[in-house]
Protein backbone atom coordinates (compact mmCIF):
# COMPACT_ATOMS: atom_id res chain seq x y z
CA UNK A 1 0.00 0.00 0.00
CA UNK A 2 1.48 3.66 -1.20
CA UNK A 3 1.17 7.19 0.28
CA UNK A 4 -0.54 9.97 -1.26
CA UNK A 5 2.04 12.50 -0.41
CA UNK A 6 5.20 12.32 -2.33
CA UNK A 7 7.90 14.56 -4.27
CA UNK A 8 7.27 14.97 -7.68
CA UNK A 9 8.34 13.32 -11.21
CA UNK A 10 10.48 16.95 -11.99
CA UNK A 11 12.66 15.52 -9.15
CA UNK A 12 14.65 13.36 -11.49
CA UNK A 13 17.48 14.05 -12.31
CA UNK A 14 19.72 14.06 -15.89
CA UNK A 15 21.79 10.96 -15.44
CA UNK A 16 22.42 8.24 -18.31
CA UNK A 17 20.19 5.86 -19.32
CA UNK A 18 22.70 3.02 -17.72
CA UNK A 19 20.50 1.02 -15.75
CA UNK A 20 18.22 0.24 -18.49
CA UNK A 21 20.63 -2.37 -20.28
CA UNK A 22 20.26 -4.25 -16.68
CA UNK A 23 16.49 -4.85 -18.26
CA UNK A 24 15.99 -8.04 -20.45
CA UNK A 25 14.23 -7.44 -23.97
CA UNK A 26 12.96 -11.10 -23.83
CA UNK A 27 10.97 -13.30 -20.93
CA UNK A 28 12.42 -16.13 -19.57
CA UNK A 29 10.17 -18.47 -21.18
CA UNK A 30 11.58 -20.80 -18.56
CA UNK A 31 10.78 -18.55 -15.53
CA UNK A 32 7.22 -17.99 -16.77
CA UNK A 33 6.42 -21.59 -17.33
CA UNK A 34 7.74 -23.02 -14.67
CA UNK A 35 5.84 -20.21 -12.53
CA UNK A 36 2.52 -21.61 -14.29
CA UNK A 37 3.08 -25.29 -14.13
CA UNK A 38 4.61 -25.40 -10.29
CA UNK A 39 1.91 -24.02 -8.81
CA UNK A 40 -1.77 -25.35 -10.42
CA UNK A 41 -2.41 -27.01 -7.30
CA UNK A 42 -2.57 -23.29 -4.91
CA UNK A 43 -4.13 -20.61 -5.56
CA UNK A 44 -7.08 -21.19 -3.86
CA UNK A 45 -8.14 -18.43 -1.05
CA UNK A 46 -8.87 -20.11 2.55
CA UNK A 47 -11.18 -17.67 4.50
CA UNK A 48 -10.23 -19.32 8.05
CA UNK A 49 -6.65 -17.90 7.33
CA UNK A 50 -8.23 -14.48 5.98
CA UNK A 51 -11.04 -13.86 8.44
CA UNK A 52 -8.21 -14.88 11.52
CA UNK A 53 -5.73 -13.49 10.57
CA UNK A 54 -7.87 -9.84 9.72
CA UNK A 55 -9.83 -10.05 12.90
CA UNK A 56 -7.01 -10.89 15.45
CA UNK A 57 -4.44 -8.05 13.73
CA UNK A 58 -6.89 -5.73 13.94
CA UNK A 59 -8.42 -6.31 17.49
CA UNK A 60 -4.80 -6.43 18.59
CA UNK A 61 -3.93 -3.03 17.01
CA UNK A 62 -7.10 -1.77 18.17
CA UNK A 63 -6.56 -2.61 21.95
CA UNK A 64 -2.83 -1.35 21.80
CA UNK A 65 -4.25 2.39 21.15
CA UNK A 66 -6.93 1.78 23.78
CA UNK A 67 -3.74 0.96 25.95
CA UNK A 68 -1.66 3.46 24.53
CA UNK A 69 -4.32 6.08 25.63
CA UNK A 70 -5.34 4.95 29.00
CA UNK A 71 -2.29 4.16 30.28
CA UNK A 72 -0.59 6.51 32.89
CA UNK A 73 3.13 4.71 32.01
CA UNK A 74 4.78 6.18 29.55
CA UNK A 75 7.28 3.00 28.89
CA UNK A 76 3.56 0.66 28.63
CA UNK A 77 1.92 3.09 26.36
CA UNK A 78 4.91 2.99 24.55
CA UNK A 79 5.13 -0.69 23.59
CA UNK A 80 1.58 -0.84 23.20
CA UNK A 81 1.69 2.03 20.66
CA UNK A 82 4.31 0.24 18.96
CA UNK A 83 2.43 -3.15 19.02
CA UNK A 84 -0.57 -1.13 17.26
CA UNK A 85 1.51 -0.03 14.76
CA UNK A 86 2.52 -3.33 13.90
CA UNK A 87 -0.57 -5.10 13.97
CA UNK A 88 -2.50 -2.50 12.24
CA UNK A 89 -0.42 -2.19 9.45
CA UNK A 90 -0.62 -5.91 8.75
CA UNK A 91 -4.83 -5.10 8.85
CA UNK A 92 -3.73 -2.34 6.69
CA UNK A 93 -2.19 -4.48 4.05
CA UNK A 94 -5.18 -6.41 3.35
CA UNK A 95 -6.32 -3.75 1.16
CA UNK A 96 -3.68 -5.06 -1.46
CA UNK A 97 -5.50 -8.53 -1.19
CA UNK A 98 -9.11 -7.14 -1.77
CA UNK A 99 -7.76 -6.03 -5.34
CA UNK A 100 -6.59 -9.27 -6.09
CA UNK A 101 -9.00 -11.68 -5.29
CA UNK A 102 -11.82 -12.61 -6.73
CA UNK A 103 -15.02 -10.56 -5.75
CA UNK A 104 -16.60 -14.08 -4.60
CA UNK A 105 -14.18 -15.79 -3.23
CA UNK A 106 -14.51 -14.80 0.64
CA UNK A 107 -17.98 -13.51 0.70
CA UNK A 108 -18.40 -11.01 3.48
CA UNK A 109 -14.81 -10.21 4.04
CA UNK A 110 -14.56 -6.99 1.87
CA UNK A 111 -17.27 -5.37 3.91
CA UNK A 112 -15.99 -6.48 7.16
CA UNK A 113 -12.39 -5.43 6.32
CA UNK A 114 -13.90 -1.78 5.01
CA UNK A 115 -16.00 -1.68 8.44
CA UNK A 116 -13.45 -2.62 11.09
CA UNK A 117 -10.12 -1.32 9.00
CA UNK A 118 -10.66 0.72 6.11
CA UNK A 119 -13.24 2.83 7.42
CA UNK A 120 -12.06 3.87 10.84
CA UNK A 121 -8.28 4.25 9.06
CA UNK A 122 -9.95 7.03 6.63
CA UNK A 123 -8.46 4.11 3.92
CA UNK A 124 -11.23 2.31 2.51
CA UNK A 125 -10.81 0.09 -0.69
CA UNK A 126 -12.14 2.51 -3.50
CA UNK A 127 -8.73 4.25 -2.59
CA UNK A 128 -6.82 0.53 -4.10
CA UNK A 129 -9.24 -1.06 -5.83
CA UNK A 130 -9.43 0.33 -9.84
CA UNK A 131 -5.96 1.48 -9.26
CA UNK A 132 -3.68 -0.93 -7.94
CA UNK A 133 -4.39 -3.29 -11.28
CA UNK A 134 -2.89 -0.83 -13.36
CA UNK A 135 0.46 -1.25 -11.89
CA UNK A 136 -0.05 -4.65 -12.40
CA UNK A 137 -0.48 -4.13 -16.70
CA UNK A 138 1.71 -5.68 -19.23
CA UNK A 139 1.86 -2.09 -21.01
CA UNK A 140 1.73 0.26 -18.22
CA UNK A 141 4.16 -0.90 -15.63
CA UNK A 142 6.82 1.66 -14.93
CA UNK A 143 5.28 4.16 -17.69
CA UNK A 144 3.86 7.70 -16.68
CA UNK A 145 0.02 5.95 -16.68
CA UNK A 146 1.54 3.41 -13.91
CA UNK A 147 0.44 5.33 -10.58
CA UNK A 148 2.70 3.46 -8.04
CA UNK A 149 5.77 3.76 -9.90
CA UNK A 150 8.28 6.90 -9.64
CA UNK A 151 12.07 6.04 -11.06
CA UNK A 152 13.28 6.65 -7.18
CA UNK A 153 16.50 5.53 -7.80
CA UNK A 154 17.47 7.97 -10.85
CA UNK A 155 16.35 10.82 -8.63
CA UNK A 156 18.03 13.24 -6.97
CA UNK A 157 19.35 12.32 -3.45
CA UNK A 158 17.08 14.68 -0.92
CA UNK A 159 14.07 13.22 -3.13
CA UNK A 160 14.40 9.63 -1.14
CA UNK A 161 14.49 10.87 2.62
CA UNK A 162 11.26 13.32 1.46
CA UNK A 163 9.47 10.33 0.09
CA UNK A 164 9.62 8.62 3.44
CA UNK A 165 9.19 11.17 5.80
CA UNK A 166 6.12 12.99 4.14
CA UNK A 167 4.33 9.52 4.83
CA UNK A 168 4.36 10.91 8.58
CA UNK A 169 1.67 13.49 7.81
CA UNK A 170 -0.89 11.16 5.44
CA UNK A 171 -3.12 10.58 8.62
CA UNK A 172 -3.34 14.30 9.44
CA UNK A 173 -4.02 14.52 4.96
CA UNK A 174 -7.10 11.96 5.37
CA UNK A 175 -9.11 13.72 7.90
CA UNK A 176 -8.74 16.74 5.56
CA UNK A 177 -9.64 15.45 2.72
CA UNK A 178 -12.69 13.49 4.35
CA UNK A 179 -13.70 15.59 7.22
CA UNK A 180 -13.52 19.03 4.55
CA UNK A 181 -12.78 18.36 0.93
CA UNK A 182 -15.47 15.04 0.82
CA UNK A 183 -18.13 17.99 2.22
CA UNK A 184 -17.49 20.63 -0.20
CA UNK A 185 -17.20 18.46 -2.96
CA UNK A 186 -21.01 17.22 -2.53
CA UNK A 187 -21.63 21.17 -3.12
CA UNK A 188 -18.83 22.37 -5.32
CA UNK A 189 -18.27 20.04 -8.48
CA UNK A 190 -14.97 21.59 -9.69
CA UNK A 191 -13.82 20.76 -5.68
CA UNK A 192 -15.41 16.96 -5.87
CA UNK A 193 -13.33 16.33 -9.08
CA UNK A 194 -10.37 17.38 -7.96
CA UNK A 195 -10.86 15.35 -4.91
CA UNK A 196 -11.35 12.13 -6.90
CA UNK A 197 -8.67 12.71 -9.70
CA UNK A 198 -5.88 13.48 -7.15
CA UNK A 199 -7.05 12.51 -3.61
CA UNK A 200 -8.92 9.49 -4.24
CA UNK A 201 -6.21 6.44 -4.60
CA UNK A 202 -3.16 5.33 -2.91
CA UNK A 203 -0.38 5.84 -5.58
CA UNK A 204 2.89 7.76 -5.50
CA UNK A 205 2.59 9.35 -9.25
CA UNK A 206 2.00 12.63 -9.21
CA UNK A 207 0.79 12.65 -12.82
CA UNK A 208 -1.44 10.21 -12.33
CA UNK A 209 -5.47 11.50 -12.50
CA UNK A 210 -8.33 9.05 -11.46
CA UNK A 211 -11.28 8.19 -13.73
CA UNK A 212 -14.47 8.49 -13.00
CA UNK A 213 -15.80 5.75 -10.95
CA UNK A 214 -18.98 4.22 -12.80
CA UNK A 215 -21.59 1.13 -12.45
CA UNK A 216 -21.69 -0.72 -9.11
CA UNK A 217 -17.90 0.47 -8.06
CA UNK A 218 -19.08 4.37 -8.11
CA UNK A 219 -22.09 2.97 -5.56
CA UNK A 220 -19.52 1.18 -3.34
CA UNK A 221 -17.59 3.99 -3.50
CA UNK A 222 -20.26 6.10 -1.84
CA UNK A 223 -21.00 4.29 0.93
CA UNK A 224 -17.68 4.15 1.42
CA UNK A 225 -16.55 7.42 1.15
CA UNK A 226 -19.91 8.35 3.01
CA UNK A 227 -18.46 6.31 6.18
CA UNK A 228 -14.66 7.81 6.24
CA UNK A 229 -16.55 11.20 6.23
CA UNK A 230 -18.72 10.47 9.09
CA UNK A 231 -16.08 9.03 10.82
CA UNK A 232 -13.65 11.83 10.30
CA UNK A 233 -15.79 14.39 11.73
CA UNK A 234 -16.47 12.06 14.76
CA UNK A 235 -13.18 12.08 15.32
CA UNK A 236 -12.45 15.80 15.36
CA UNK A 237 -15.59 16.26 17.04
CA UNK A 238 -14.04 13.89 19.90
CA UNK A 239 -11.77 16.61 20.65
CA UNK A 240 -14.78 18.86 22.05
CA UNK A 241 -16.02 15.69 24.10
CA UNK A 242 -12.28 14.05 25.67
CA UNK A 243 -9.91 16.57 24.57
CA UNK A 244 -7.26 16.60 21.99
CA UNK A 245 -4.79 13.78 23.56
CA UNK A 246 -6.58 10.94 22.43
CA UNK A 247 -6.82 11.51 18.79
CA UNK A 248 -2.85 13.00 19.20
CA UNK A 249 -1.93 9.08 20.63
CA UNK A 250 -4.40 7.96 17.77
CA UNK A 251 -2.51 9.67 14.93
CA UNK A 252 0.71 9.37 15.89
CA UNK A 253 0.54 5.50 15.94
CA UNK A 254 -1.09 5.44 12.65
CA UNK A 255 1.75 7.59 11.09
CA UNK A 256 4.12 5.14 12.25
CA UNK A 257 2.32 2.68 10.44
CA UNK A 258 2.04 5.13 7.27
CA UNK A 259 6.03 5.75 7.91
CA UNK A 260 6.84 2.04 7.77
CA UNK A 261 4.18 1.57 4.94
CA UNK A 262 6.26 3.81 2.86
CA UNK A 263 9.56 2.52 3.63
CA UNK A 264 8.18 -1.23 2.47
CA UNK A 265 7.08 0.99 -0.79
CA UNK A 266 10.92 2.33 -0.87
CA UNK A 267 12.16 -0.90 -1.16
CA UNK A 268 9.23 -2.77 -2.81
CA UNK A 269 10.82 -2.36 -6.36
CA UNK A 270 14.06 -1.28 -7.74
CA UNK A 271 12.59 2.03 -9.47
CA UNK A 272 15.27 2.06 -12.23
CA UNK A 273 12.87 1.98 -14.94
CA UNK A 274 12.18 5.51 -16.51
CA UNK A 275 9.51 5.25 -18.43
CA UNK A 276 9.84 2.48 -20.98
CA UNK A 277 6.92 -0.29 -21.35
CA UNK A 278 9.05 -3.57 -19.85
CA UNK A 279 8.79 -7.06 -20.18
CA UNK A 280 7.32 -9.12 -17.95
CA UNK A 281 10.84 -10.79 -16.81
CA UNK A 282 11.77 -7.07 -16.60
CA UNK A 283 9.11 -6.36 -14.53
CA UNK A 284 9.97 -9.30 -12.14
CA UNK A 285 13.83 -8.40 -11.83
CA UNK A 286 12.47 -4.84 -10.99
CA UNK A 287 10.67 -5.93 -8.29
CA UNK A 288 11.73 -7.18 -4.76
CA UNK A 289 11.67 -11.03 -2.79
CA UNK A 290 12.48 -10.78 0.48
CA UNK A 291 12.59 -13.90 1.38
CA UNK A 292 13.78 -16.84 4.53
CA UNK A 293 15.33 -17.35 6.57
CA UNK A 294 15.28 -13.95 7.88
CA UNK A 295 12.37 -13.09 9.88
CA UNK A 296 11.99 -9.27 9.56
CA UNK A 297 10.64 -9.15 6.38
CA UNK A 298 7.74 -10.46 7.75
CA UNK A 299 7.05 -7.47 9.79
CA UNK A 300 7.93 -4.68 7.67
CA UNK A 301 6.19 -6.66 4.39
CA UNK A 302 3.36 -8.41 5.92
CA UNK A 303 0.46 -10.26 3.97
CA UNK A 304 3.05 -11.92 1.34
CA UNK A 305 4.36 -8.23 0.57
CA UNK A 306 8.16 -9.77 1.14
CA UNK A 307 7.47 -11.97 -1.72
CA UNK A 308 6.42 -8.56 -4.13
CA UNK A 309 8.71 -9.73 -6.91
CA UNK A 310 6.98 -13.02 -7.47
CA UNK A 311 3.85 -11.86 -6.42
CA UNK A 312 4.13 -9.51 -10.01
CA UNK A 313 4.48 -12.73 -11.29
CA UNK A 314 1.02 -14.23 -9.85
CA UNK A 315 -0.57 -11.64 -8.87
CA UNK A 316 -4.04 -13.49 -7.45
CA UNK A 317 -1.78 -16.42 -5.54
CA UNK A 318 -3.63 -15.43 -2.02
CA UNK A 319 -0.43 -14.32 0.33
CA UNK A 320 -0.78 -17.84 2.27
CA UNK A 321 0.14 -19.86 -0.92
CA UNK A 322 3.06 -17.61 -1.93
CA UNK A 323 5.78 -18.99 0.64
CA UNK A 324 5.14 -22.56 -1.06
CA UNK A 325 4.84 -21.06 -4.19
CA UNK A 326 8.43 -19.74 -3.71
CA UNK A 327 9.97 -22.40 -2.02
CA UNK A 328 8.98 -24.55 -5.38
CA UNK A 329 10.05 -22.18 -7.92
CA UNK A 330 14.00 -21.64 -5.97
CA UNK A 331 14.54 -24.67 -5.72
CA UNK A 332 13.41 -26.23 -9.36
CA UNK A 333 15.20 -22.66 -10.84
CA UNK A 334 18.30 -23.03 -8.83
CA UNK A 335 21.53 -20.51 -8.29
CA UNK A 336 21.76 -18.08 -10.87
CA UNK A 337 18.04 -18.02 -12.30
CA UNK A 338 16.84 -15.34 -13.49
CA UNK A 339 14.05 -16.04 -10.02
CA UNK A 340 17.35 -15.71 -7.74
CA UNK A 341 17.97 -12.20 -9.46
CA UNK A 342 15.21 -10.90 -7.94
CA UNK A 343 15.79 -11.84 -4.03
CA UNK A 344 17.68 -9.81 -1.54
CA UNK A 345 18.92 -10.01 1.84
CA UNK A 346 16.90 -7.44 3.54
CA UNK A 347 15.71 -3.13 3.85
CA UNK A 348 18.82 -1.88 4.60
CA UNK A 349 20.66 -3.69 1.46
CA UNK A 350 17.54 -2.30 -0.35
CA UNK A 351 17.95 1.55 0.55
CA UNK A 352 21.75 1.86 0.45
CA UNK A 353 21.46 0.50 -3.42
CA UNK A 354 19.06 2.88 -4.07
CA UNK A 355 20.45 5.54 -2.47
CA UNK A 356 23.50 4.71 -4.51
CA UNK A 357 22.05 4.73 -7.38
CA UNK A 358 20.07 8.41 -6.50
CA UNK A 359 23.92 9.54 -6.05
CA UNK A 360 25.53 8.21 -9.38
CA UNK A 361 27.23 5.45 -7.79
CA UNK A 362 24.81 3.06 -9.57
Amino acid sequence: MNQPIHPTATDISAKPRARRADFVDADDKDMLRAARDLTKDLGEARGAIYWTDMLVSTAIGYGGIAVAILSSNIAIAIVAGLCASLALYRSLMFIHELTHIHRDALPGFRTAWNALVGVPMLTPSFMYEGVHVIHHKRTQYGTIEDPEYLPLALMKPWSLPLFVIVALLAPVALIVRNAILVPLGAVIPAVRTFTWERLSSLSINPDFRRKPATGAFAKRVFWQEAGASIWSLVLIGSTFAIGWRPLLIALSIVSLTALLNQLRTLVAHLWENEGDPMTVTAQFLDSVNVPPPGIAAEIWAPVGLRYHALHHLMPSMPYHDLPEAHRRLAGALGNGSTYEGANHPGMATLVARIARSTMGGG
